[in-house]
């Protein structure tokens, strides 16, 4: 597939949106390819993290392909917004952690894909942005949901009501993204977080991220109970039984096994 690619580097995949001449704008051909890419990721077990970016150093993904878009119907434009959706919530259940290495512009369907990964680190060049409502349209790939969520109501509607973008230093003050670095440190970074969280039980992480997600849809109660299900679940692994053991001796250097 030429519109995203795909590597491995251990245990991590990194998928890459790679539309750069077309700031990797988000047309219905890459949002195929990116859920076939998706799906292998899904199901390949050995990937322990993996990262989002786009091809380039001038953006991440500028949002949807507008003039693909521009002459849809209602039925049409229900049907595009559910499909960006359904992509973009696999995603955000994938069973390994995603971080979204930021390169430049995050607009529209770029803010709402990195909104769909668990971590966001950012460029210094990086800029985010909802400006639907100046084209006559809401988000439609979950920016309305997720943006609330991530930054909090109020920063959410400014940024959705007034149209314009923000650039890194205000995205990390708002918690819209973890760490800012210059751009040739970017991947870098971002790896080397990959490879750290690659290096702890892969079945603990994977049930981390399931408790929490799973948790912010529930009150207290509801996620505590999740958390004591999935707290447990690890009791029933391989890795849980070699994590303590090497606590209990001091062993510092450990290879889990995901099991």
């Amino acid at each position: 597939m030429e519109n995203v690619l795909l590597e491995k580097q251990g245990h991590v995949s990194i998928i890459t949106i790679n539309r750069p001449k077309a700031l990797n704008a988000l047309a219905t051909e890459v949002l195929k390819d990116l859920e076939a890419v998706v799906k292998t990721v899904e199901a390949d077990k050995d990937t322990y993290v993996a990262v989002i970016t786009g091809a380039g150093d001038k953006s991440f993904v500028a949002g949807a392909d507008i003039v693909e878009m521009k002459d849809k119907d209602v039925a049409q434009a229900k049907e595009y917004s559910a499909y960006g959706n359904q992509i973009f919530r696999a995603i955000e259940q994938l069973h390994c952690p995603v971080i979204a290495a930021v390169n430049g512009f995050a607009l529209g369907g770029g803010c709402e894909l990195s909104l769909s990964c668990d971590i966001r680190i950012a460029s210094e060049n990086a800029v985010f942005g909802q400006p639907e409502v100046g084209l006559g349209i809401t988000p439609g790939f979950g920016g309305t949901q997720r943006l609330a969520r991530t930054v909090g109501v109020g920063f959410a509607k400014e940024m959705i009501y007034t149209a314009r973008n923000i650039k890194a230093d205000k995205a990390l003050a708002i918690g819209l993204v973890n760490k800012v670095v210059p751009q040739e440190e970017l991947m870098p970074t971002v790896l080397k977080m990959a490879n750290g969280i690659a290096k702890n039980a892969p079945i603990a992480v994977a049930q981390s991220k399931k408790a929490i997600n799973n948790g912010l849809q529930l009150d207290i109660d509801g996620g505590v109970a999740e958390e004591v299900k999935d707290f447990a679940e690890c009791f029933n692994t391989e890795d849980q039984k070699y994590g303590m053991e090497c606590f209990v001796n001091r062993v510092k250097e450990k290879e889990f096994k995901n099991k």
